[in-house]
């Protein structure tokens, strides 16, 4: 008989790892508590501290970026979008 593996979403792990953190309970207390392994809650922990000055490091820079190039792409498309419509009224034009 298998056994199919536990999912666990972004939230569950963030709040485990964060539980984990705070070191009012140890590992295994927070591992019981989870109903999970202690092995896993500390990798958790672990990646949460290896990440957490990310999170702070790109805040606002990583969304104006990602913004700017939307931004330059879409007045892209308006350019190209407004040379077709030219072409396409001379050419209607000059069949008339």
């Amino acid at each position: 008989m298998t056994t199919q593996r536990r999912r666990h979403g972004a939230g569950f792990k963030a709040r485990v790892a964060l539980e984990a953190a705070k070191g009012q309970k140890t590992i295994a207390e927070v591992a019981a508590q989870f109903g999970l392994h202690p092995t896993q809650v500390t990798q958790w922990k672990q990646h949460l501290r290896g990440q957490v000055a990310e999170v702070f490091a790109e805040g606002r820079g990583r969304g104006a970026k990602e913004e700017e190039a939307l931004r330059a792409e879409l007045y892209q498309k308006i350019g190209r979008l407004e040379m077709e419509l030219e072409w396409l009224k001379k050419k209607v034009g000059a069949e008339s």
